[in-house]
């Protein structure tokens, strides 16, 4: 006896999927918040139209040694992953990457506004 429809791997399907805004802003927000080392709702973030793909605006702090530490071993910055502003470069690819791998979405970029920072004594960040 044989089946009608083969099951083969990676088959595809009638239909079509859809992933909600919600569902999205909500990896979104927790991506940006591991390479950011700060907490998924410190994390705003928008969508927006760029030409038929995705683009993401996020606004959030970022965590950082205490200045007292950093003047006392200036070494902690490295030790974090570097200055602000060359995490925040990496995290905009790395959560570009992030976010389009697990849902599949085309996203042209990636905005981060920092507008805080969140000192932990914790060590390297992503």
């Amino acid at each position: 006896m044989s089946s009608t429809a083969p099951a083969v791997r990676g088959q595809e399907l009638s239909g079509h999927n859809r992933i909600s805004t919600q569902a999205l802003t909500s990896l979104a927000k927790a991506a940006a918040a591991q390479f950011l080392g700060v907490e998924a709702d410190d994390v705003r973030a928008d969508w927006s139209d760029d030409d038929g793909m995705l683009a993401l605006s996020l606004v959030a702090p970022i965590s950082m040694p205490p200045l007292r530490a950093v003047v006392l071993d200036p070494s902690r910055v490295a030790g974090t992953g570097g200055s602000i502003w060359d995490r925040t470069v990496r995290a905009k690819a790395g959560i570009l990457a992030t976010v389009a791998e697990l849902s599949g979405s085309g996203l042209s970029r990636v905005d981060i506004r920092i507008t805080g920072a969140r000192i932990s004594e914790g060590g390297r960040v992503r």
